[in-house]
């Protein structure tokens, strides 16, 4: 099953990064936040990717084309061009980069990279999400259900930590809560190749029109997610997932 990946967006919210590089190419403990979301599938079995890339796009392409440069130590001969690897480490991944467009919203991006896939079943998640799911366990999920897609809820903590209340005292604080108890869409999909025709041109949004369709057709099935989820918005985000990397806490590092 291959996966595919939303990596083409502006990325606005995290400007002091995205300026300079596309959002999914912002790191994490020296390695792009792609790349975490590529191990967890790796984790589990799933090495065939599909990059939908956008702006700055050329950054991802190069990242891939030079990695094991970036994995490894290197002598450079520059006689004769001439490059030695050392300890060399590398991924059984086969990475299919495809421009989609500056502009191009998420069902545009989906439908362009059509030639792509094969006539199967695919997983489909954004480029700026980490977590713990359970990757083999949402594709049992999906066939079970025999739904069009099958989507994973989660709920995120909120900001702010809560107060409760009881005569004009505070009774309790509960720092950082799970949000408002609402569910919302965590990524970390799994579709059929028949989603492809709800997908009209580039200005196809996918959380809009393709989503909003299988709901009202009873196709879209839910993964409920109660493990780790996060995803990288702001600065904010950012330097909590760094913090958690660097202490060796990441939840979403399931792989040895």
């Amino acid at each position: 099953m291959k996966v595919v990946i939303l990596a083409g967006g502006l990325g606005t919210r995290i400007s002091e990064e995205s300026h300079l590089r596309p959002k999914p190419m912002i790191e994490i403990g020296n390695r792009p936040i792609l790349w975490h979301i590529m191990k967890l599938y790796g984790h589990h079995g799933l090495n065939e990717f599909v990059i939908c890339c956008g702006y700055r796009g050329f950054m991802i392409k190069e990242y891939f084309a030079n990695y094991f440069l970036h994995m490894s130590d290197a002598t450079i001969n520059l006689s004769n061009n001439q490059i030695d690897f050392h300890n060399p480490s590398a991924e059984p991944w086969k990475v299919t980069l495809v421009d989609t467009g500056e502009t191009t919203q998420t069902g545009g991006r989906i439908k362009r990279i059509k030639p792509y896939l094969d006539d199967g079943p695919f997983c489909l998640t954004y480029g700026d999400g980490v977590s713990d799911v359970d990757i083999t366990a949402l594709i049992k999920h999906h066939q079970s259900e025999k739904t069009e897609a099958t989507m994973t809820a989660v709920q995120p903590a909120g900001r702010f930590g809560a107060l409760v209340i009881q005569e004009n005292r505070i009774a309790s604080f509960q720092e950082k809560p799970k949000g408002d108890s609402q569910w919302i869409n965590g990524g970390f999909m799994v579709c059929e190749p028949s989603i492809l025709n709800r997908l009209a041109d580039d200005e196809t949004v996918f959380e809009r029109e393709s989503l909003e369709g299988l709901a009202r057709d009873r196709q879209l099935a839910i993964w409920k997610h109660y493990g780790y989820w996060m995803a990288m918005d702001t600065l904010r985000d950012k330097k909590k997932l760094e913090d958690l990397w660097s202490s060796n806490q990441a939840p979403w590092k399931v792989w040895s």
